[in-house]
This record gives C-alpha cells, sequence and structure tokens, in this order.
C-alpha cells in the first residue's frame, strides 16, 4: 500500500496540497478533522502519485 496524501479545494475550485507521504487511515483522519472544524472548503485523501491539478499554461499548482 502507497502513502496518501491530503488536498484542500476553495470555494472558487483551486485545489491545494496540504500534506503528503501520509499512510491512508492518517490521511483519511486528517480531512475529516478539517471538515469537522467546519472550513468552508472540501477537504479529501488520495494516493500519492495522482495526476496534480494543472493551470491553463502547463505549470502544476503547490507542486
Amino acid at each position: 500500500m502507497g502513502t496518501y496524501r491530503l488536498m484542500r479545494q476553495d470555494d472558487n475550485g483551486n485545489r491545494f496540497l496540504v500534506a503528503k507521504g501520509l499512510d491512508p487511515a492518517e490521511a483519511r483522519r486528517l480531512a475529516a478533522e478539517f471538515e469537522a472544524r467546519g472550513h468552508k472548503q472540501l477537504y479529501w485523501a488520495e494516493p500519492d502519485g495522482t495526476e496534480r491539478p494543472e493551470l491553463p499554461d502547463g505549470t502544476v499548482r503547490n507542486a
């Protein structure tokens, strides 16, 4: 099983890397913790190595 990362999406649709190199349970726990705090962003855990969102000019956001 590989490592996971924690991602966040704000209300404008921008996606950001919050943390990486986490085990799956820790990544999910952190996502749930941030969601429970009432932040107005979406948090989720995904496997490291998943495609990162690119900007229109081809650069990678928060790489």
